[in-house]
Order: C-alpha cells, then sequence, then structure tokens
C-alpha cells in the first residue's frame, strides 16, 4: 500500500473511532508506527489530510451508491440496499464526526454539502422518476422537492443539537427518516412492497 494510502486509512480508522477533534498527528503516526515527519511529506497539515480523506470517502460513497441503484431490481429494493449499506456505514462511525467537521473543518464540510446537492439530490430524484415508471412511487410527486427534502433530511440526521448523541443513535435516526421518507411517496403496490422486504429482513 502507498503510504499516503495507508496515512489516510490510518487517520480514517482513528477518525471513526475517536471523533476528529481529539485524534492528533502524533496519534496518528503512533498507530501507523511511522515518524510524524512521514506525514508531514504528504499533507500539509491535519486539516489538508481530513480535506483529502472527504474527498476519497465522497468519490467511494458515489461509485458505491450508483452500484447499489444498478444492482437493485426496483427502487423499493434500493432503498432498503441503500439501508443496508447506510446501516453498516453508520455502525462503524463516531457520532461526533460529523460536529467535529462542521465546527473545526469548514472547507472539508463544504465538500460534503456540495457532494449532497449535486449529486445525492440527483441521484434521489433519479430513484423517485424510477420509481413513478414502475408504478411504487406516487405520480403526484414533485421529484425535485421531495429529492431536495429527503437530502436535508440526512444532514439533519447529522445534527447533534436536534438529535443529542447521548439520547439518539445516528442510526436510528437516519433509518427512521429513510423509512418515513418511502412511506410517505409510495403507491399501495409499494407499500405491499415494503411490507414484503421487510418481513424478509426481519427474517434474516
Amino acid at each position: 500500500m502507498e503510504t499516503k494510502t495507508r496515512i489516510l486509512h490510518g487517520a480514517e480508522e482513528l477518525f471513526f473511532k475517536y471523533g476528529i477533534k481529539s485524534v492528533t498527528m502524533d496519534d496518528i503516526a503512533k498507530h501507523l508506527a511511522i515518524s510524524k515527519k512521514t506525514i508531514y511529506q504528504f499533507f500539509e497539515d491535519k486539516n489538508e489530510l481530513v480535506e483529502t480523506l472527504m474527498s476519497v470517502a465522497l468519490k467511494k460513497d458515489e461509485c458505491e451508491f450508483k452500484q447499489i441503484q444498478t444492482d437493485s431490481e426496483n427502487v423499493i429494493v434500493e432503498v432498503f440496499n441503500m439501508m443496508k449499506h447506510m446501516g453498516n456505514m453508520f455502525s462503524k462511525i463516531n457520532p461526533n464526526i460529523f460536529y467535529d467537521l462542521q465546527k473545526y473543518h469548514p472547507n472539508a464540510w463544504k465538500q460534503f454539502k456540495v457532494f449532497k446537492h449535486e449529486c445525492m439530490a440527483k441521484m434521489v430524484e433519479g430513484s423517485i422518476e424510477r420509481g413513478i415508471k414502475e408504478g411504487l412511487v406516487r405520480t403526484d410527486i414533485n421529484a425535485k422537492v421531495i429529492a431536495r427534502l429527503r437530502i436535508e433530511e440526512v444532514e439533519m440526521g447529522l445534527n447533534p443539537e436536534i438529535f443529542p448523541p447521548d439520547k439518539f443513535k445516528m442510526l436510528d435516526v437516519q433509518l427512521a427518516m429513510i423509512d418515513h421518507f418511502l412511506h410517505g411517496i409510495c403507491t399501495l403496490k409499494g407499500h405491499k412492497l415494503i411490507n414484503k422486504y421487510k418481513e424478509v429482513t426481519e427474517e434474516e
């Protein structure tokens, strides 16, 4: 593994476990058994490391989201697969990480917001339009409006002032929101399919 990639992986492991603010460059160097000088050969400071990590993570997320869309036989399956992916993702993340990004790394957080509006919104809009064609989503849904509503929900679920980490599990909040979203946009045919897949999921 290239040294730069190894540093990014090591930093990600620590950030996911402890949050970003509490992890120092010394911690990353010790975790990887390398000198801090080696890290500074690739990153000017911790902020640049975080921004690079965010860029890499968003590109990976985009590829994975698109693959889920491609592999899913209909929009209901797609949402359930997204929920499963989200479950795996959030189960590994310290809830403080999003607060730390907003407060201490505004440029990295800006990357997330751009990704949210330019990538996520278009994907959700496309999924809604697909669902309408499949007869699983209501035809009276305004895809552009509801897509924006959905992605704003994602960010709201990460806001510790609205959902304090000591009272709410981040994953529970996101899953509740996506479940509410799905039931709100679906037709009766869609609801029946939701119930079918819920039973399958519970049996697993």
